[in-house]
This record gives structure tokens, C-alpha cells and sequence, in this order.
């Protein structure tokens, strides 16, 4: 289960973030998980606060970026900017079999789905075309993104 919320993290990253290969691993000592770029400079890093039942995203000086939140009424994910504006939601698709990312107006603009060959999560922009995956690395022991 953590597995998973964490690689649903690195898929709002990307899309936030911007798209370039990059890495997340881990930081025990920490409790949180940190972004890399494709040169092993440390991007950003997200850490759950538990007093406010949140995840939070902060750039790597510091600053809180957004935070994304449950939202049991609606049963999907909000996520806000660091000043507590909706960005964007995440819920499932179950009659598509995906997580949709919808801006605040509804719109789709991007899904992620798995994809069994290949053994990854398949990352889509709002027209469908695959813009990029992500691979769990079993040596590094960490989720890698890939862009197409």
C-alpha cells in the first residue's frame, strides 16, 4: 500500500514537476521521499504530516509547493497549492480501469494506468497519448520515470 501511494506521489510530481527522467528513493532517517533529476541533484521531496493528515511537497530548499489530502465526501485526492487552492483531483476509473487527474473544472488532463507486458505504469496526457512510465528498479530499489 505504501508502495503504491508513493508512486501515485511521482505521478503528480511529473506532472507538476515537469517531465525529464528522474528518480525517487527513500529517505529513512528522514521519513520521506526524495526527488532526483537525471543528474543525482536532490529536485524536491514529500513528507506526510500526520497532524494535518496530508502529504506535502516541498522544493529542495523548503518551500511547500502543494499538498494533497483525502477527501472521503468525494471519494477522490485534492491536491492545493501552497496557499490551499484546489489544483487538481485524483480519483479511479473503474470502467476504464485507470487513476484519472482532473484540473479543478473536471476536466481530464491526464491518467496513469498499469501495463502488464511491460510490467510499469503507463503515464497519459489529456489526449491519450503515452508521454512517459514508471518503472520500479529492483537493484536501486526505487521508482524510476521515464519520458517518451
Amino acid at each position: 500500500m505504501k508502495r503504491a501511494y508513493i508512486l501515485l506521489i511521482a505521478v503528480i510530481t511529473c506532472l507538476f514537476l515537469g517531465a525529464q527522467e528522474y528518480t525517487q528513493k527513500w529517505n529513512d532517517f528522514y521519513k520521506r521521499t526524495e526527488f532526483y533529476d537525471s543528474y543525482g541533484r536532490m529536485i524536491g521531496y514529500a513528507k506526510y504530516n500526520d497532524f494535518y493528515n496530508r502529504m506535502e511537497y516541498y522544493d529542495a530548499t523548503g518551500n511547500l509547493l502543494k499538498t494533497e489530502q483525502y477527501n472521503d465526501f468525494y471519494n477522490r485526492t485534492d491536491v492545493k497549492d501552497s496557499k490551499g487552492n484546489l489544483q487538481s483531483t485524483r480519483s479511479y476509473n473503474s470502467f476504464y480501469d485507470r487513476e484519472e487527474i482532473k484540473d479543478d473544472y473536471g476536466n481530464v488532463i491526464g491518467y496513469k494506468k498499469w501495463n502488464d507486458f511491460y510490467g510499469r505504469y503507463d503515464i497519459y496526457n489529456s489526449k491519450g497519448t503515452c508521454i512517459g512510465y514508471y518503472k520500479y528498479n529492483d537493484f536501486y530499489k526505487r521508482w524510476e520515470y521515464h519520458e517518451n
